[in-house]
């Protein structure tokens, strides 16, 4: 199983990948030689964090990390406000059955 990567190790190849891009063709070649300088392993998603890193700092276009978890947190809320309904729904429907009951 591989190793995980800590949050500064990620910042660090994170720093390095933006400080030695110009020295690189592509970001796919300066993200594989970067993490076999600081021995990290070549089958971690560097590229998608290049690219997110960017995102975050205004320089592309696309989804933040802060968006991406207010959406998370706003999925999560609407499931359990669909959950809530339907508990609603349900006791409206009981009770509606004992008031017809009751008045027969």
């Amino acid at each position: 199983m591989p190793k995980k990567i800590t949050p500064e190790q990620k910042a660090r190849a994170l720093r390095m990948v933006a400080e030695h891009q110009q020295d690189y063709p592509s970001v796919t070649a300066v993200c594989q030689a970067v993490p076999k300088q600081l021995g990290l392993g070549r089958e971690r998603p560097y590229v998608p964090w290049v690219v997110q890193a960017e995102v975050d700092g205004g320089g592309r276009a696309g989804m933040t990390s802060a968006e991406h978890v207010e959406i998370k947190a706003l999925k999560a809320e609407n499931r359990r406000l669909r959950e809530d309904v339907e508990i609603l729904r349900a006791a409206t429907t009981f009770f509606a059955g004992e008031l017809d009951s009751r008045n027969r």
